[in-house]
């Protein structure tokens, strides 16, 4: 027999796990996201910027904030309420790396996210990211191209 419009939209369907976390002396809920909630955290951490031929765009991952801001969205109270606000991100995003890690992970898979997907969002594995951040501790640019720069004039396969 087929759902019907109610019983769907009734359903129960968003998973939650409790995740010891003794570094801030207790237990955590971890909720996966709503359908609204993927779409705008996968909003939050993609952006567009001109392919490397120059003749489309392409989706590059934005990885800064990219844990508390899923988590924001994910850590609830027994009652299922948010703990976090959006725009408190910056907040939660000053804890334990390592803690942030363990947390992200859980809520990742509760959400049905995987680092497969993030690849797939950001259209290549192989693409680098842009955090905001440089990766050079020169203050000025060297003069000759790393041996990992690509020239813009080759063919890109």
């Amino acid at each position: 027999m087929a759902l019907t419009r109610d019983a769907i939209v009734k359903a129960q369907d968003i998973p939650t796990e409790l995740v010891p976390v003794p570094e801030w002396g207790g237990d955590v809920v971890v909720r996966g996201l709503t359908g609204d909630e993927l779409d705008e955290f996968q909003g939050s951490i993609r952006q567009f910027r001109r392919s490397l031929d120059g003749k489309g765009m392409e989706p590059v991952l934005i990885q800064q904030g990219m844990h508390a801001k899923l988590l924001v969205k994910c850590i609830v109270d027994d009652n299922g309420e948010r703990l976090f606000m959006d725009n408190e991100a910056g907040e939660l995003g000053a804890k334990s790396g390592k803690v942030l890690e363990r947390l992200y992970d859980v809520a990742q898979r509760l959400s049905g996210l995987s680092e497969e997907e993030e690849e797939e969002m950001e259209g290549n594995s192989d693409a680098p990211t842009d955090t905001g951040a440089s990766t050079s501790s020169s203050p000025e640019p060297s003069d000759a191209p790393s041996p990992s720069s690509y020239d813009e004039s080759a063919p890109v396969s």
